[in-house]
């Protein structure tokens, strides 16, 4: 299941830089996450210092 980007996201962009399949992108304020290309193994969530994404 893919992880999920909450509000407590500062669009630092951290995360998508982790991202081994570039399933990460700047949507509006926040990034979001595109969970059919989503792998979910967590290097996202290790990688945000805001500690915003979670898995669904």
């Amino acid at each position: 299941m893919a992880h999920k980007i909450t509000d407590a996201c500062v669009a630092c962009g951290a995360c998508a830089s982790t991202c081994p399949v570039e399933a990460i992108s700047l949507g509006g304020d926040t990034y979001v996450i595109d969970p059919d290309t989503c792998i979910d193994c967590g290097a996202c969530a290790d990688g945000c210092p805001t500690e915003a994404i979670k898995a669904e």
